[in-house]
């Protein structure tokens, strides 16, 4: 085990447990890299101004940077700092959290979700998509397609896509960036989302291949995020079958899953200037691995924290990150998966007949069922 591998473990919250116990900011001597595993440890390296979301000698990995989904990575708002990063967050952040939690219910209700494993496959990954493309005024139709694309795109942002995929990425950001050119010329476009969104981005930028790359870096958050979201909470009512016949709130399902068997096991942070933290003296050039789902089951962090609780009193977790770095979409992804959750639950699937494995990745914890 090493806090890589940990992410797609059966199990790898002992483990974490075991890292607590040697410190909260540790060096790998295997990974040679910084390990972060203590909620404190956590909360000062995200906070911390000289520890930076990529390194500074590369800031789009070498494996894209040539091409089409390499330009859109270097746009994102997730990957950058300082006014890079500020004037996305600022266009986008505000119009998120004031979505009807109603309307996402509706556009979760009219999708048609099947029970089998395929449809808890579509209803994870290709539902919550089609949604946040709906409310930014795609057709159904186009959502479907613009879906689809992400699930190619996402490839780019991982580490162990192969040559084709990352051509299928470069393909598909091209693609979506030309539907998105097509919807922000729609003089019939009601998505009050995005007219939102545009009035904030012109108020600080003319950039609109900025805006553009980071309204296809709200869909492949999404994409992800929310797919393991919805499968680590169906994952906990598999393990506990005795839930099912009791009566409990699906937002609270959903809030402690977050926090209990996140979908973002860790991220990771580059230290730019020489620094202090939790004690331990870094260097430029650095790397800190930062264990989000560690700090969860830091007892430091929540009160009997390798318990399941529906009803968590001062629930606290960095599952969506923390400071200036922080996920915009919180919000809108519990209530996708809420509302997801909710639809699956109400087809009464037979959850015990399921089998499933996590989805290859350094550090999204994503179940597939079969």
């Amino acid at each position: 085990m090493d806090p890589i591998i940990a992410a797609t473990h059966v199990d790898p919250y002992p483990y974490y447990a075991q890292l607590r116990a040697q410190g909260g900011l540790v060096l790998h001597e295997g990974l040679k890299l910084w390990v972060a595993s203590s909620a404190k440890a956590v909360a000062a390296v995200l906070a911390h101004a000289d520890c930076l979301v990529r390194p500074a000698h590369e800031p789009v990995p070498k494996a894209i940077a040539s091409g089409v989904a390499g330009k859109v990575f270097s746009q994102l708002m997730r990957m950058n700092e300082g006014e890079r990063q500020r004037c996305p967050r600022s266009a986008i952040q505000p119009g998120l959290a004031m979505i009807d939690r109603d309307e996402i219910t509706a556009l979760v209700s009219a999708r048609l979700i099947s029970p089998d494993a395929d449809g808890l496959h579509k209803a994870m990954f290709r539902g919550p998509a089609c949604v946040v493309a709906a409310l930014l005024g795609f057709t159904p139709a186009q959502g479907r397609v613009v879906s689809e694309l992400i699930a190619d795109f996402v490839a780019c942002l991982s580490p162990l896509s192969d040559q084709a995929q990352l051509d299928a990425a470069h393909a598909a950001a091209e693609q979506l960036s030309g539907y998105f050119i097509e919807l922000l010329d729609d003089p019939d476009n009601q998505s009050t989302l995005l007219a939102g969104i545009r009035q904030r981005f012109a108020a600080t930028s003319s950039d609109s291949d900025a805006m553009i790359a980071n309204l296809i870096g709200l869909l492949s958050q999404t994409y992800e995020a929310t797919a393991g979201l919805i499968g680590n909470a169906l994952l906990a009512l598999i393990r506990n079958p005795q839930w099912l016949n009791d009566s409990f709130n699906i937002d609270d399902l959903v809030a402690e899953a977050q926090r209990f068997d996140p979908p973002v096991q860790n991220t990771r942070r580059f230290v730019a200037a020489p620094c202090e933290i939790d004690g331990v003296s870094l260097q430029p050039g650095d790397v800190i691995l930062v264990l989000l789902a560690s700090a969860n089951r830091d007892p430091q962090l929540n009160d009997r924290p390798d318990t399941f609780m529906f009803e968590r009193p001062q629930r606290r977790s960095f599952t969506f990150g923390a400071g200036r770095h922080q996920c915009p979409g919180q919000t809108l992804a519990m209530s996708i998966a809420s509302a997801t959750l909710t639809q699956i639950l109400a087809l009464k699937p037979a959850l015990d007949r399921l089998t499933w494995h996590y989805r290859p990745s350094l550090n999204g914890r994503i179940p597939l069922f079969s």
